[in-house]
């Protein structure tokens, strides 16, 4: 029922900057009991290699690399150089990056990633943190909200742990590896080689990652639970709190809650005195609190308290924890369905994935917030997180806005790995209002009819109960009567057509049911006759599967026929990546939507609106654009909420209809160009009209950004929808024109989309980065730096050269000299027209000398490193890189062994540059994204296609 938050401030302002500058003494500033701060910016990225260690950059090569603390090897090395690798922020998804290959997964979308692409399944993240002197004696851990998949975490060269699933938090104290007062690097490599899902589901650092600092006597992670029960107008709080004492004696303290309302305003407290937890453990208190009149959350009314609580050392604030909470009561009846408050409401949900057109799994925070606002505008007040845990922000967002939620786990069984997962979604998502339903498995086929799964839904369950009492849990299944259905608590049926429900209803009549699933109606939005060619459906609500499925207004009737139901979530709300029925390649997308991928409604969407809202619409379908159908029937189709609807085209009536209850209303008009209008009545008094028109040629570009104004935080967003319009001003709803297009000032554009299952259009544009090992260097000691022609030249025979990587004990090393020519090799890359190739090379004595192929260079600074721009034209079949530079006081031996296997002595790297942005319309919609810089000023989106006026919109970020 609430949310854990953090509560952290900057410990230094204006006045003592100003106070040090005047030379006056500055009092001791006590340190903020807790700090969360968001790390997520200046990650440097690289892919890896699933198969070929060399190409992973040697990872795993190094001696001793797993069998000694502190020996991370390659990029997990603290001394390994990163400066020719990418520049990213998170969240970052580089599978959207990546092409369509036929040889991906469809599933998966066909993105060239997984098992046939191990160039492209790995990818390494390195990050530098400056942790102050100031925060030894604290407790710092890194946080990770998602990484996908089987990702392996390093800090400063010393593993910290695995982490197998793409959906599951995980947290690591690193505090005694931490170098306070300096630079610490952290190191992640994901690998999504292996699939998790049957979906898109992304790659990399797509959540947030956050850093965080405590006192050794703190609240824990997710370390409260509030549960509130409603006695007449007041509630009574049931708080439970965790405290881990990180001290190696016993620590007394005091505890002090506070809660506070919307306005900020403390309306109940509580302090408990003389409590103490053990060395090195931890406590569990429980305190009860009384919280007059309650605001209640609701749908209308999503009220939300903050739990504030602090703890208390000598009279001084050690830690100080934020819970966000909701005061609401939830009941699944099993004779009349589900109640809020007390109030019967129908479910009337959807199911969702998390990948968004353009930016994959990686969305920002903002963009959550505007696809739930997408659903809300069609009715939906139910979001069924499928099939596994969401992120935080989502819940966060369903809280704010009045959505509830089932929260899903990700697999079903009981080894200690899946416990520990389910108890993370648990214990971090228990205090959100919005969730109202823990669902433990869903369709798993190998259980659903046999003994073990009936005993693992009541394994899990209680596991559950243990942790949050307070909610019910539900197993999604795709059949009944048997397996994790007579198991489950809350029975979820996926599709009706696949189940007897009115008879399981009868023989389990304890068991409160839901739809979990109804629908997997197949339909392209736009499109009105089936192009099997284009991967494209026809958009009128149908059985997808006829005999394993309903259509949308089937599943809703049957629903509303049946008091005990308690609702229905239709599969999906948003269309995804990958699951393509019924199509393999070259689709790329799913068509279950009520929305496509950019989150433009289909047709299906008006005919939820017109039974899930009492907003007064009509909607007509299809749109008015037939050329060459002048005479041939129509089907038309209309939704609305009204009692009746009357028909016009060009002015003339075509009759009125009465509006059969939760159905839609069907004319065969015989096209002609001009106006269809639609007017609905109730009662006989119009409530709403819709039109539409048969359009001229596309004239102008169009954007309608749902916001302007950003934050200037380098992570608010505007969602930009693009059409075209004719010479009257009216959408082309059949435009497949191409736009380009170009941001100036401090904004910047991270992903766009159109709609098209079929598009093989870029998501995101990228540049990418291919690396060639220099290899086989060797040494030649000199004296005589002004001679060194032959020693550099292309033809040099480096037979008798020393091998730098070879060890050699002290006594045994040859004596110093003056100079030393140090030369490594590399084969010709292939580059391709408009790839740059340049070679990094390290800064190895203050006048040292370059050569390529024996001829003289010079470094450039690029980005923090120096480089050697290389032209393709002159490059061999072999190539070398030479360094003439004094000899290093320490020898050979020594400069080897800070080159990180000679990685920090050069790299060549291959850039391929990113290709443009710009999208084609499909059906008349496109839709880009654009998110700030972090820098303030106003910055311009243009958008430009040929023969078309250009559009341009204005934004200002502060």
């Amino acid at each position: 029922m609430c949310k854990q938050t953090y509560t952290g401030r900057l410990l230094r302002g204006v006045l003592a900057a100003l106070l040090l500058i005047c030379g006056l003494a500055v009092p001791a500033v006590a340190q903020t009991p807790r700090e969360r701060l968001n790390i997520d910016k200046d990650w440097r990225f690289a892919y890896g290699h699933a198969d070929e260690a060399q190409r992973d950059f040697g990872y795993g090569l190094r001696p001793f690399f797993f069998a000694k603390a502190g020996y991370g090897d390659g990029p997990a090395n603290p001394d390994f150089s990163d400066v020719s690798w990418r520049k990213v922020d998170l969240p970052h998804d580089w599978a959207v990056e990546l092409p369509f290959d036929q040889r991906g997964n469809t599933n998966h979308g066909s993105k060239a990633i997984g098992h046939p692409f191990p160039e492209n399944s790995v990818g390494w993240y390195r990050k530098t943190l400056t942790i102050p002197a100031s925060d030894k004696g604290r407790r710092i851990s890194l946080e990770f909200d998602g990484v996908y998949r089987n990702s392996v975490v390093w800090i400063n060269g010393h593993y910290l742990g695995t982490e197998p699933s793409g959906y599951s938090g995980f947290r690591y104290d690193i505090t005694d590896y931490v170098n306070f007062g300096g630079e610490n690097l952290i190191a992640v490599r994901a690998d999504a080689t292996v699939e998790e899902g049957w979906y898109y589901e992304g790659a990399g650092i797509y959540r947030h990652v956050w850093l965080t600092k405590t006192d050794p006597l703190h609240v824990a992670q997710w370390g409260t639970f509030v549960r509130s029960t409603i006695e007449g107008a007041n509630a009574r709080l049931d708080i439970d709190l965790t405290v881990q004492n990180a001290f190696k004696s016993e620590q007394g303290f005091t505890i002090r809650h506070e809660v506070v309302d919307a306005r900020g305003q403390v309306v109940a407290q509580t302090t408990q005195a003389d409590r103490s937890v053990n060395a090195v453990s931890d406590g569990v208190f429980a305190a009860t609190l009384t919280l007059s009149e309650a605001h209640l959350w609701s749908l209308e009314d999503p009220y939300l308290y903050t739990l504030r609580t602090s703890l208390l050392r000598d009279g001084q604030v050690v830690d100080r924890y934020d819970t966000r909470f909701g005061v609401r009561t939830v009941t699944f009846d099993p004779d009349k369905g589900f109640f809020l408050n007390g109030k019967a409401v129908k479910l009337q949900g959807t199911n969702n994935h998390q990948d968004h057109a353009g930016v994959g799994v990686a969305l920002p925070d903002g963009l959550q917030t505007w696809r739930l606002k997408q659903l809300k505008s069609f009715g939906v007040n139910a979001y069924r997180a499928s099939h596994h845990p969401p992120t935080p922000e989502l819940l966060d967002e369903a809280d704010r806005l009045g959505m509830l939620v089932i929260d899903e786990h990700r697999m079903m069984g009981t080894s200690p790995e899946i416990t520990h997962q389910l108890e993370r979604l648990i214990r971090r998502d228990r205090n959100h209002p919005s969730v109202i339903l823990w669902s433990v498995g869903n369709e798993e086929w190998a259980l659903e009819w046999k003994d073990i799964g009936t005993h693992l839904a009541l394994e899990m369950q209680d596991f559950v109960r243990r942790l949050d009492p307070t909610r019910r849990t539900t197993v999604a299944t795709s059949g009944s009567g048997k397996g994790t259905s007579v198991g489950a608590d809350v029975i979820g049926f996926n599709y009706g057509a696949q189940h007897d429900v009115d008879g399981f209803h009868a023989q389990h009549p304890e068991k409160p049911a839901i739809m979990t699933e109804e629908g997997s109606t197949l339909t392209t939005r736009g499109i009105y006759f089936d192009d099997s060619a284009r991967v494209h459906l026809n958009a009128y609500d149908r059985q997808g599967r006829p005999g394993s499925s309903l259509s949308i207004e089937e599943g809703w009737t049957r629903v509303m026929a049946r008091p005990w139901m308690s609702g229905m979530f239709v599969w999906t709300g948003f269309d995804y990546r990958g699951e393509t029925t019924p199509f393999g390649w070259p689709a790329i997308s799913s068509q279950f939507g009520m929305v496509d991928t950019t989150g433009v409604l289909k047709d299906t969407a008006y005919y939820l609106k017109s039974v899930w809202t009492d907003q007064p619409m009509v909607h007509i379908l299809p749109h008015w654009n037939w050329a060459g159908r002048k005479g041939q029937p129509i089907d038309v189709r209309v939704y609305s909420n009204g009692d009746a609807v009357e028909l016009f085209l060009n002015g003339k009536s075509l009759g009125r209809q009465a509006m059969p209850r939760y159905s839609h209303l069907r004319w065969r008009v015989p096209y002609a160009p001009g106006t269809l209008t639609a007017r609905a009545y109730q009662k006989g008094r119009q409530i709403a009209v819709q039109s539409v028109s048969t359009t001229a040629a596309p004239a102008a570009v169009v954007a309608r950004p749902d916001k302007t104004a950003l934050k200037a935080d380098g992570s608010d967003i505007s969602v930009v929808w693009v059409q075209v319009t004719d010479k009257k001003g009216r959408p082309v709803p059949t435009a497949d024109n191409r736009i380009d297009f170009e941001v100036s000032g401090p904004i910047r554009l991270i992903g766009m989309g159109n709609g098209d299952p079929g598009s093989h259009e870029v998501d995101r544009p990228a540049e990418r980065h291919r690396y060639v090992s220099l290899s086989n260097w060797r040494s030649l000691a000199i004296d005589d730096l002004t001679d060194t022609s032959r020693a550099v030249a292309e033809t040099a025979d480096t037979t008798n050269w020393r091998d730098p990587a070879q060890w050699l004990p002290p006594e045994a090393q040859p004596p110093l000299t003056k100079g030393l020519v140090l030369r490594g090799e590399f084969a010709r890359p292939v580059i391709s027209a408009g790839e740059q190739a340049v070679l990094f090379v390290g800064q190895l004595a203050p006048d040292q000398h370059l050569y390529v192929n024996g001829q003289a260079v010079t470094a450039q600074a690029m980005d923090g490193a120096w480089v050697i721009r290389l032209d393709a034209s002159q490059l061999k079949d072999r190539n070398s890189l030479s360094y003439v530079m004094p000899t290093p006081a320490a020898g050979v031996q020594a400069l080897y062994d800070q080159s990180v296997g000679g990685s920090r002595w050069g790299s060549l790297r291959v850039t391929t540059p990113a290709a443009p942005w710009q999208r084609r319309l499909f059906n008349g919609w496109a839709q880009v994204i654009v998110q700030s810089t972090g820098e303030r000023g106003r910055g311009q989106l243009r958008l430009v296609s040929s023969g078309l006026t250009a559009a341009t919109v204005d934004f200002q970020a502060e």
